[in-house]
């Protein structure tokens, strides 16, 4: 599972430069992770985000 989401935040993200600041890198994974979660339709999760099934699930 997190390799697959490790090659999502790759590929969708553009998490797979070379950055020299981790304050940087820090910043553009949390951003890729926040919109991950927040943004698109998942087919898995019945057209939901992830966000909206954990708050359902809470």
């Amino acid at each position: 599972m997190a390799e697959h989401v490790n090659g999502i935040l790759k590929n969708e993200f553009y998490l797979d430069q070379i950055v020299t600041d981790v304050k940087h890198a820090k910043r553009a994974a949390k951003n890729a992770i926040n919109l991950y979660n927040d943004i698109p339709l998942h087919l898995s999760l019945d057209y939901k985000t992830p966000n909206m099934v954990y708050q359902l699930s809470a």
